[in-house]
């Protein structure tokens, strides 16, 4: 009767056994559920000039929400506004000033108000080194100088043209480049002697090239705005992330990267 009783008690046990790894299957299926539909894909269309930083913050947000895929489209502020109110397929639009985001706005391709996240402020990027000795704008214009900048319709070349007009500088730069990180690629390929560029840009580029800051830079700001787009496919994805942008977490990584608080 003993070893009756014995496998009885033993089969008692692992039925108990199994119905917790069941209940325990269970949560772990409910899970999900309190994520508020978060996840799947989500194309984010942002300012070349975020290339860092944002990688940086869409793999972190990945990281926060299981099962969430980041995809970037990286350019200049203007093309991509172009893109976007031509049906590119895209949930977020990150640009680096206002003029390309309300070019979006009015054309009814937001999802509610953009709002300011960062922003960023010009330098006068050189080789590492600064063979030259280059320490404002006026040195710029010297014979021979051979300077790039973006085109003014990309916010950096609008920023660019502020400061040249604050500081009273006239230069022909050599070439015009469509975004940010292309005017910098001159200096790294010592294509150029200068060129004007963001803050951020030069300290992801330290190894390479040195900043020299100028004080018309301070009248020359550029904010950067962000808003969920109308046609997102994922729009509880794409409000998370922008909330995530937002949120301490982002904002730490935006800071290290030199951008200033909105």
């Amino acid at each position: 009767m003993r070893g009756v009783r014995l496998r009885a008690a033993l089969a008692a046990v692992t039925a108990l056994v199994v119905l917790g790894l069941s209940g325990c299957g269970d949560d772990s299926t409910d899970r999900p559920a309190a994520d508020d539909g978060i996840g799947g894909q989500l194309t984010v269309f942002a300012a070349a000039s975020l290339a860092e930083s944002f990688t940086r913050i869409g793999q972190d947000f990945e990281a926060a929400h299981h099962g969430v895929k980041v995809i970037f489209n990286f350019a200049g502020s203007s093309a991509l506004a172009n893109q976007i109110n031509e049906g590119a397929p895209a949930d977020v639009f990150a640009s680096a000033a206002p003029a390309n985001m309300a070019a979006v706005i009015e054309a009814g391709d937001g999802d509610g108000e953009p709002v300011t996240f960062a922003r960023n402020q010009l330098v006068i990027a050189v080789p590492g080194g600064n063979p030259d000795a280059v320490t404002g704008l006026g040195d710029l214009t010297r014979p021979g100088a051979k300077v790039a900048l973006c085109a003014e319709r990309v916010p950096c070349g609008a920023a660019a043209r502020r400061a040249l007009d604050l500081a009273d500088v006239t230069l022909t730069p050599v070439t015009l480049e469509q975004d940010v990180k292309a005017a910098l690629a001159k200096v790294r390929l010592g294509e150029v002697d200068a060129a004007l560029v963001y803050r951020t840009d030069v300290r992801a580029a330290a190894d390479d090239v040195d900043g020299i800051e100028f004080p018309e830079s301070v009248g020359a700001v550029n904010e950067y705005p962000i808003v969920v787009l109308e046609d997102s496919g994922n729009l509880p994805t794409a409000r998370a992330f922008v909330e995530y942008v937002r949120s301490d977490a982002g904002r730490s990584v935006l800071t290290a990267a030199g951008f200033q608080a909105p």
